[in-house]
């Protein structure tokens, strides 16, 4: 049983080589010559290199089993548990081991490894020994990653005139369109012509861009103005005395435009209805002309600086529709999803997507992954950019690959996020004190643990561990935090609806006035005249003087057809047929007619027995 004894034996066994072929290479004698064997001799095997001192190495299981297999007994090679590594490195001796009992029942059930015909000891002892690398503390120094160097595709700012003098309504309709504004009144007067011809309720006129100015003027009034019912604000009672918006438009009337508000084309709606539960069918399809056009204007006029963020923005929302998600630990619990790309320094929503739901979600990476992929167009973007986010996106795999593409990024993570570092050597102590720094590096990523109340952990491949920098915590000052949050929410123009696409087009509204805020604030800044720009809350009431103004100073008069034609309310005879009004006034109301006239809006006979049409005009 003495070493020595082993050291010298393998000697006279080398000359004496064992069939291979007939026995598996896990029951081979240590000393055979063979090529298959795992070591060439016994001799290159120094059992006194392989007793060590070092607590994170094992090499007893190494030594025993040379010395069973020399023995000839039966010894199996089993990969060691956590649990066996951490008692006998704290034991330090090659007694036998002292597992935990959840070890021994680990154990039980692994499958032998006997060292393959290619290995050798070196290997062996390699498999079972793991350097990790230990976190280090606030008192270690790191190095910072080199910066990436910052090259956007356009001038970051403002991207637009600014030695102009741009009024707040100009500045609106940068985002509000008069060609988008014409397309949704076209879209508007359609949807109601459809809604008459079915019989609903409200007295319907054309609608032109002068009422339309007035309704959208009213709408951002009732973010200023708050009553608890829509009607109150045509109340003429105390306290609801308002002189605007009655002054301007009858309650029936904007309710009428309410009703009948439509984005998209109404032809359009009904042959994509008929694609649903199809690859065609397009979930934003009532929203498009005005979701479109807000992304194209909110990227076109404006560049972001360096700092850019993403993060998600819940539109609250309760309609009957599959797109609506739920968030039990959000303030606003129901709504729609919308993930949002925005210019740290001040705001401005530079590009967002609507979250149409998993099933849209085909990337192996996951929605955390895509969103943030889908929001950066680097060829539109730029290179050299710092990306903010939080612990719903940040992983690994996303800033190594944003790292490729010349773009930084940093944010707190999940510990349970894969490719985070599982070490535990030198780990934060359970009690740790509030400022207690952990770090360590991986693949040029820094990973730090900060004590704070509780453990935040943070990932970036931009920042050194320890920056010297300190920052200035929240402080109440008279029971309030003071904050710099863009205030959209304080004025929301937001209205009820159980339309999915009418809260759309409420909040696309204050995307606009936001952004064109932004914009009036950085172009404000810039002049030399010490002009002070306007507050939110300042931006929004002259926005809505501008529109009353414009709505009163427009000539357009409502598109009235000029003469009076026969029309079909369906697409043939047999649609949508109607109580002939010549008829009906005469006593006889089984007559029905599909033909109706255009300009008066009259059901009639047009058939070549019966002409109501021609004796209604000709007044008989």
């Amino acid at each position: 049983e003495e070493p020595c004894e082993v050291k010298e034996e393998p000697c006279e066994v080398k000359e004496e080589p064992f069939e291979v072929k007939e026995e598996p290479c896990g029951d081979t004698d240590i000393s055979g010559t063979e090529s298959e064997s795992p070591y060439e001799s016994a001799e290159e095997v120094s059992l006194q290199s392989l007793s060590t001192s070092d607590p994170g190495v094992v090499p007893s299981r190494v030594t025993r089993w040379l010395i069973k297999r020399k023995r000839g007994e039966t010894a199996e090679i089993f990969t060691p548990s956590s649990e066996q590594v951490k008692v006998e490195s704290q034991t330090g001796s090659d007694d036998e081991y002292l597992p935990s009992k959840r070890a021994r029942h680990q154990s039980t059930r692994r499958t032998p490894l006997a060292p393959s015909c290619t290995q050798s000891v070196s290997t062996l002892a390699a498999q079972e020994v793991t350097a990790v690398e230990p976190r280090k503390n606030f008192k270690e120094e790191d190095t910072p990653p080199d910066p990436h160097s910052f090259s956007p595709a356009r001038q970051p700012g403002p991207v637009l005139d600014q030695t102009a003098s741009w009024t707040v309504l100009q500045l609106f309709q940068l985002f509000f369109s008069r060609a988008t504004v014409k397309t949704i009144i076209a879209n508007t007067n359609a949807n109601a012509e459809r809604r008459k011809l079915d019989g609903k309720k409200y007295k319907w006129t054309m609608l032109t861009l002068k009422e339309f100015y007035l309704f959208l003027a009213i709408i951002v009034y009732t973010g200023l103005v708050r009553a608890h019912k829509r009607h109150d604000y045509w109340k003429t009672g105390f306290p609801y005395n308002h002189p605007f918006p009655k002054n301007k438009m009858s309650r029936d009337r904007f309710e009428a435009i309410i009703w009948s508000l439509h984005l998209s084309n109404p032809k359009d709606d009904e042959e994509n209805e008929r694609q649903r539960n199809s690859p065609n069918f397009d979930r934003l399809f009532r929203i498009k002309p005005l979701y479109t056009e807000i992304v194209t204007a909110c990227k076109s006029f404006y560049h972001p600086r360096r700092n850019i963020s993403i993060d998600e923005r819940i539109v609250a929302s309760k309609a009957r529709i599959g797109m609506k998600q739920y968030h039990k630990d959000k303030p606003t619990k129901w709504g729609h999803k919308l993930f949002v790309l925005a210019d740290s320094s001040n705001g401005y929503m530079w590009n967002f997507f609507v979250y149409t739901g998993k099933s849209n979600t085909t990337s192996e990476h996951g929605l955390s992954y895509t969103s943030v992929m889908d929001l950066m167009p680097f060829s539109a973007l730029g290179s050299g950019y710092t990306l903010f986010v939080d612990n719903f996106y940040t992983s690994p795999a996303l800033f190594k690959d944003l790292t490729k593409k010349k773009t930084g990024a940093c944010g707190t993570i999940r510990k349970n996020r894969s490719g985070f570092p599982k070490t535990s050597v030198n780990d934060m102590p359970k009690n740790a004190a509030k400022g207690e720094v952990r770090w360590i590096t991986e693949d040029k990523l820094v990973f730090v643990k900060c004590m704070d109340k509780r453990e935040v952990t943070v990932c970036s491949s931009v920042h050194a561990a320890l920056s010297g920098k300190t920052v200035k915590r929240k402080v109440k000052q008279q029971g309030v935090r003071q904050t710099t949050q863009v205030p959209s929410s304080y004025y929301t123009v937001l209205h009820k609806t159980m339309k999915w696409y009418k809260t759309f087009f409420y909040h696309f509204m204050d995307i606009a006035i936001v952004n064109a805020h932004i914009l009036h604030k950085e172009i404000t800044e810039t002049k030399a005249d010490g002009t002070r720009p306007f507050t939110q809350k300042e931006f929004r009431e002259t926005l809505v003087a501008e529109m009353v103004a414009f709505a009163a100073d427009s000539e357009e008069q409502r598109e009235e057809p000029a003469t009076c034609m026969p029309m079909y309310y369906g697409e043939d005879a047999t649609a949508n047929r109607k109580h002939c009004r010549r008829c009906f006034n005469a006593g006889d109301k089984r007559v029905k007619t599909p033909i109706y006239c255009r300009k008066c809006k009259v059901p009639l006979c047009f058939t070549s027995k019966k002409n109501c049409f021609a004796a209604w005009h000709d007044g008989q």
